[in-house]
């Protein structure tokens, strides 16, 4: 009987300690999960960067930019936006959010509003006061998007520790990136009152910080205003076109395209500091302000995680200007190899080298200029939307003997008056249907969808079918949706030169997905990956909950 109760003491005592042990080890291991996390995240949009430019300028690129994120870290190579349109807005939220326009409803950087009757901006926002502006260019806010960003996850982890920033020239790319709860978002007014301050709106804060203040009081902004030539040689510049020809925008005051641009004497008939903003400098000057960011509010300087998000604008801005051949977007793709490279010093200096990560992508790619490719015997072609608009309404209007039943065409789709039609009494369906014929008798047109189709596409459509399913939110998108051809996009004045982006082709849709830093793998893949693995991915790497509506995949072949 003793003996039988000294060995049931004995392992009581054993699994006890066994327990106990355990239970040091579990919170040991959660100990060291917590202080893994890296201190930092930084995430990095290049606004309209095409995939080919890291492979195209690569023997170009130092050792401490692009090329360090690529030794150093891992290269999806085979990245994709997964859904129509390819656009800034839609682009920036679903990097972001883990998902689609369909369930953020940013579906445009514009878009008709079927209630207000015009098109409302993506971040417009009546309801809040410009902060370093007397323009309404500060009354922005992320309101109109319906997720969360994985910053947002991050912020409701951490108690509203770990901080957020959103910095960018574009307004739409310093807020849709940060999201709803960020402590701030900062973009450039560059093109309205003529101060070029970093402004806010009170949906942040009452008023600007003393640090930004004391920033738009050194008029850091005005230094751009020089003379943009070629970083190094114009020889040496072999992976371009010819640096003067009838592809790019020529500026007011200039008689040809060709290199130097001298911003000083353009910014009269330019726009001030837009010329600025439509160089490589607008660049510079962002990775400037967010320098002055990470100091000023101690980012990254304690174990709670905090998200800083900076979208490089003026890439967009040269590429519409110029177009992907051009000798300007070589140039200012190899100034912004060493802006990387000053911000990536920073970090290692403020942060600790080791101690953060980066994700590197774009919001959408962009096809080459029309005339180039018919030049070289490549299909592609301009379409005039505002005159295909009036076809519509003539077509109409000889069958129901009303006008302007079609509203708006922003976005490649179709609004049509159901207030009219009912008024009328015209069957909805056959008057889609009218439209629609009507639309496919236009060459550049491919494809044209009646809104009803894509709510019942099953994902076992075709590609563009399941790319336009994404893209399309029940509430906010037109009645009918068309598609070009590929390289074809809209005829205007600023489209006939440089280049656009807004379909599912690969030169929209193949961007960078390039990861560096803590808990980052060093690697490669060919894998198909989608941009809306990009948050559940970051998610999944600082321990926290995915982006509310995310339908992305975590890239576990990424994290180390």
């Amino acid at each position: 009987m003793i003996k039988n109760f000294l060995v049931f003491a004995f392992t009581v005592f054993i699994a006890s300690s066994f327990n106990a042990q355990n239970r040091i080890s579990t919170v040991e291991k959660s100990t060291t999960f917590e202080t893994s996390s890296p201190k930092l995240v930084v995430g990095i949009v290049v606004d309209q960067m095409r995939y080919d430019y890291l492979t195209r300028f690569y023997n170009r690129f130092g050792e401490g930019g692009f090329k360090r994120m690529i030794n150093e870290g891992f290269n999806c190579k085979n990245n994709h936006f997964n859904f129509i349109p390819t656009k800034t807005g839609p682009g920036h939220t679903s990097v972001f959010t883990g998902t689609t326009p369909k369930y953020h409803g940013i579906i445009g950087n514009d878009w008709f509003d079927k209630e207000l009757k015009r098109n409302v901006n993506c971040v417009e926002d009546n309801s809040v006061e410009s902060l370093g502006t007397l323009s309404n260019d500060g009354k922005k806010s992320p309101v109109q998007m319906l997720a969360s960003t994985f910053a947002d996850e991050n912020r409701l982890f951490t108690q509203m520790r770990g901080k957020t920033i959103g910095i960018s020239v574009k307004h739409r790319g310093a807020i849709l990136s940060a999201g709803h709860s960020a402590n701030a978002a900062y973009w450039w007014d560059y093109d309205h009152d003529g101060k070029g301050n970093w402004i806010s709106s009170t949906f942040y804060m009452e008023s600007l910080p003393k640090w930004v203040d004391e920033f738009n009081e050194k008029g850091t902004a005005k230094r751009y205003f020089k003379t943009w030539n070629t970083l190094y040689d114009i020889n040496s510049y072999k992976e371009s076109g010819t640096d003067a020809n009838r592809y790019e925008r020529v500026l007011k005051g200039e008689k040809q395209s060709s290199f130097p641009h001298d911003l000083a004497e353009l910014k009269t008939e330019n726009g001030g500091f837009h010329v600025v903003a439509n160089s490589p400098f607008g660049n510079t000057l962002t990775t400037d302000f967010t320098l002055k960011a990470i100091e000023a509010e101690q980012l990254g300087k304690d174990n709670i995680t905090d998200v800083l998000t900076v979208s490089y604008s003026s890439t967009d801005k040269v590429g519409h200007d110029y177009g992907p051949n051009s000798i300007e977007v070589e140039d200012t793709y190899l100034r912004l190899d060493l802006e990387l490279e000053r911000l990536f010093n920073a970090l290692d200096q403020q942060v600790g080298k080791g101690e953060y990560t980066v994700f590197l992508t774009s919001d959408h790619g962009a096809p080459h200029v029309p005339s180039y490719l018919e030049d070289n015997k490549i299909p592609s072609g301009l379409f005039d939307l505002n005159a295909m608009l009036k076809d519509v309404n003539d077509k109409l209007f000889d069958t129901y003997k009303v006008s302007n039943l079609a509203l708006s065409r922003i976005n490649n789709q179709i609004f049509l008056d159901h207030q009219k039609m009912e008024e009328h009494n015209i069957d909805i369906q056959e008057l889609k249907s009218v439209v629609s014929r009507k639309l496919l008798t236009y060459k550049l047109i491919s494809t044209v969808y009646i809104t009803s189709e894509i709510n019942r596409f099953p994902e076992s459509s075709g590609y563009q079918e399941r790319l336009l399913f994404r893209g399309h939110n029940q509430k906010r998108s037109g009645d009918i949706l068309f598609t070009f051809n590929p390289e074809v996009f809209k005829d205007s004045s600023w489209n006939r030169t440089g280049t656009d982006h807004h379909s599912g082709y690969n030169y929209d849709t193949h961007v960078p997905l390039l990861f560096f830093g803590k808990g980052i793998k060093q690697g490669e893949t060919l894998k198909r990956t989608n941009i809306t693995d990009i948050a559940p991915t970051m998610s999944a790497l600082l321990g926290i909950s995915f982006p509310n509506a995310s339908i992305g995949q975590p890239l576990e072949f990424v994290i180390d």
